[in-house]
């Protein structure tokens, strides 16, 4: 085969772009919806910002924003210069959601140029000040806004959330290899609403047990902890305070804070 046959058919390398003003870029996902995800993005910020680093969180889920939820923000980010978003502040944590530039009511029936369109302005339109940690809440799945961050978005790791059912893994299984696929490194996995604890002491395992970590070793990626059903972790979200942020000690941010040191130290190897 003839070298200009070879460059024809070789895989497209992109240029992808890096998210300016911060130091390291870290998504987050699911492959699958409903398994807490956003709770899990926006109380891991606040447990790096509890280890003494800076941190920006930006909500990409372009059909679902969580984040003015989480946060308890209604305002509209400022705009500078007609060019560029200035991005809020809440608990000291930089903050964009496309939650933010619209009625929290409005559907947002958005064809993917649109949504592409959406990823690129909060990615690249956006004045992030001097972060250590840009945390970015993915939406569910494997469409058009997780391969536009795969092909044009620098993105320096990704973390993938999972309760331990095998409807939640499948989807999982198949977010491994696009990331895999992409080049997008996989920091690890983590089991959320592991268990639940009952006021007896006893533990009940709801969506299954071990098959995060059993997925995780499957695919050679590192197993980075479980997170547990609670009730205070729930409602912290619906108050707009995070308990990592809330209650710092909380046996329940303690484990978002190992979590977090884990992340931290992977990228000191690096």
């Amino acid at each position: 085969m003839s070298e200009e046959i070879k460059n024809k058919f070789a895989p497209k390398k992109f240029v992808k772009n890096p998210i300016k003003g911060t130091k390291c870029t870290l998504m987050i996902s699911s492959a699958k919806g409903g398994v807490g995800k956003s709770t899990f993005a926006v109380n891991l910020a606040f447990a790096l910002q509890n280890i003494g680093k800076k941190v920006g969180i930006l909500d990409a889920d372009i059909y679902g924003p969580s984040l003015p939820k989480i946060l308890g923000l209604n305002e509209k980010p400022k705009n500078e210069g007609g060019k560029f978003l200035v991005p809020l502040e809440k608990f000291g944590a930089q903050c964009i959601s496309i939650g933010f530039l619209v009625d929290e009511n409005t559907p947002m029936i958005w064809r993917g140029p649109m949504v592409i369109s959406a990823i690129k302005t909060l990615t690249q339109k956006v004045l992030w000040k001097d972060l250590d940690f840009l945390i970015i809440d993915m939406p569910p799945g494997t469409g058009d806004s997780q391969l536009t961050f795969a092909q044009e978005i620098k993105v320096d790791g990704a973390i993938i959330i999972s309760t331990p059912q095998d409807l939640a893994l499948a989807d999982v299984k198949r977010g491994i290899q696009m990331f895999d696929k992409t080049g997008i490194k996989i920091l690890g996995l983590v089991d959320n609403m592991s268990f639940f604890k009952g006021d007896d002491g006893k533990i009940y395992n709801i969506f299954g047990e071990g098959g995060v970590q059993k997925t995780a070793n499957e695919f050679k990626k590192e197993f980075l902890g479980k997170i547990p059903l609670n009730n205070k972790l729930r409602e912290s979200a619906d108050q707009g305070q995070p308990l990592t942020h809330k209650d710092p000690k909380n046996e329940i941010s303690l484990i978002f804070e190992n979590i977090a040191k884990k992340i931290n130290s992977s990228f000191n190897k690096d």
